[in-house]
């Protein structure tokens, strides 16, 4: 299935294949493709650039889609490295986590950090935080495999 063009945020790169890949989702996603492009909200004269997750219904594509600029793709990308490299260790923790002390992390990015923490505010944080850790070791094999990817691709630019 092709990815439309004549949608306002204009696909420059694209993966046309994702469902085949989407996880555990694979083969029966109806996010059929991902997109790097100029942003459905650029305004005349500024021009960004935006990653892009095109779901198809069946019978037509989703106002589910979600575009994401190309920075907090990165972001995201962060998050979950860093979310999975806390939960290789959370074990020590009788909750999975530090009641006292819910920052996992700050990541210094832009001249101040990303605050990654457990969301005590959630009134069920003890049994999500499980269904989470649970969740992310079933998908282990599935994230390490991305995780090699991109560290041998960030050694092949020097990063």
């Amino acid at each position: 299935m092709r990815i439309p063009t004549t949608l306002k945020h204009k696909p420059v790169i694209v993966s046309e294949n994702y469902e085949n890949i989407d996880g555990r989702k694979a083969y029966s996603t109806d996010a059929k493709g991902l997109s790097l492009g100029l942003a459905q909200w650029n305004e005349r004269g500024k021009v960004d650039i935006s990653a892009k997750v095109w779901r198809y219904t069946g019978e037509k594509w989703s106002r589910q889609s979600e575009e994401l600029p190309m920075h907090r793709v990165l972001d995201l990308a962060i998050l979950i490295l860093r979310s999975s490299a806390y939960f290789s260790e959370a074990y020590r923790y009788p909750k999975l986590y530090d009641p006292e002390e819910a920052t996992i992390d700050r990541v210094g990015v832009q001249g101040d950090a990303m605050e990654v923490a457990v969301c005590t505010d959630n009134p069920m944080i003890d049994e999500d935080i499980k269904l989470f850790a649970q969740a992310l070791n079933e998908d282990g094999e599935l994230l390490g495999e991305r995780f090699r990817i991109l560290s041998r691709l960030l050694k092949d630019m020097g990063y």
